[in-house]
């Protein structure tokens, strides 16, 4: 009998609140999760959850078991990080990112990464919602700064250019414009952050310091990529990533706004995407996070 993944699927149903979320957290049946629960219980010979069909509860029992083994996860992790400190990176990673940036610039990374660590086995989260580090058995997430907490343990690791654009068919109709204050009177496609509803702020640097300009949303989207192809069928402008935003340049699809030979531009640049990878704790550091960091980080340097 595994009494290790017994424990561990006990804690994951604890902490999840739920047989049903244990079960989406290990990527298992609830059928599964369920009867691992019940071989635990027959093992210890006590019962552990008050299970009815809508509410799960710890037993008495059950708040001093998990008590005691709440921290057997997190040690055995630790044991084997200090065991193999000195060994080849190695075992599963866990990888939560942004969709966009999963989607642009992750993705064409990650099977160089995997050349040179071919014992580490990735999994990539590519999500625009909130993640929870504990509970998803994230090992790193990759974050902007608008999407930092206090709870994060965060290394900054790239700095990428936001470009404002709009179609040529679109400036024809409706006019360029030349600062950051003419952005009212037009058509503005806005980010709306899927976990709290707020409007990713479209904001420039003028003589050092950062201010946000007023827009009128055209459309709100809570997927870049969506408002990308907008913009490039005349929606109006958008304020886009450097990595999203340049196929479209290229192609000719959308001109960029605000450029340096662009009258007026002196007063003020828009603010560059700073990029952060993320932990929430320093035993999170093993040596399989800080490879894919480093990697990371001299790839998008070098990029």
């Amino acid at each position: 009998m595994d009494i290790l993944g017994l424990i561990n699927t006990f804690i994951r149903v604890v902490e999840n609140g739920s047989i049903a979320a244990a079960a989406r957290a290990q990527g298992m049946s609830a059928a599964a999760v369920s009867q691992s629960i019940t071989r635990l219980e027959t093992h210890l010979g006590v019962r552990l959850l008050s299970r009815t069909t809508r509410s799960m509860a710890l037993t008495e029992s059950g708040t001093r078991y998990f008590d005691k083994v709440r921290h057997i996860p997190r040690e055995i992790d630790l044991a084997s990080q200090a065991a193999t400190v000195a060994s080849e990176p190695q075992g599963p990673l866990r990888i939560a990112t942004t969709a966009a940036f999963g989607r642009h610039v992750l993705a064409p990374l990650l099977p160089a990464f995997s050349a040179a660590y071919p014992r580490i086995d990735i999994e990539l989260l590519s999500t625009d919602r909130r993640v929870d580090h504990r509970l998803e058995g994230i090992d790193i997430s990759i974050r902007i700064k608008a999407q930092l907490t206090d709870q994060m343990i965060a290394r900054h690791i790239a700095s990428r250019p936001f470009l404002f654009c709009a179609s040529p068919a679109y400036l024809d109709g409706a006019g360029i414009p030349a600062t950051p204050q003419d952005l009212q009177e037009h058509a503005c496609l806005v980010f709306r952050y899927p976990t709290d509803g707020r409007f990713l702020p479209w904001t420039f640097i003028r003589d050092g310091k950062r201010f946000e300009a007023r827009v009128k949303p055209g459309f709100v989207c809570d997927d870049i990529d969506i408002i990308a192809r907008i913009a490039a069928n005349g929606g109006g402008i958008a304020r886009l990533a450097s990595f999203v935003a340049q196929p479209f340049i290229d192609s000719g699809q959308l001109l960029q706004l605000f450029q340096p030979d662009s009258r007026n531009l002196a007063c003020a640049e828009p603010e560059p995407m700073d990029i952060y990878a993320c932990v929430t704790e320093r035993s999170a550091l093993n040596a399989k996070v800080r490879a894919f960091i480093d990697f990371l980080a001299e790839a998008l340097r070098s990029d």
